[in-house]
């Protein structure tokens, strides 16, 4: 399969911007580890990742802690 430059650059452009709200302390350890799995670091803290699948699957996981812009 070839990928052109242009498709590697669409797919690439697309970012989502997450932020914590809420402590993952007293939930579930693994929701806990996904948080910092993400790259956030304190409340109110924010981070641009790739919109992939597995981004959001981390944030489905966490959803009642973090909120999400496109």
């Amino acid at each position: 399969m070839v990928t052109t430059k242009k498709g590697a650059a669409k797919a690439s452009a697309k970012k989502l911007k997450i932020t914590l709200l809420r402590s993952p302390i007293g939930f579930n350890r693994t929701q806990g580890l996904t948080v910092e799995g993400m790259g956030l670091r304190r409340i109110r803290h924010t981070v641009e990742l790739p919109d992939t699948p597995e981004t959001r699957g981390m944030i489905h996981k966490v959803r009642h802690l973090v909120e999400v812009a496109e």
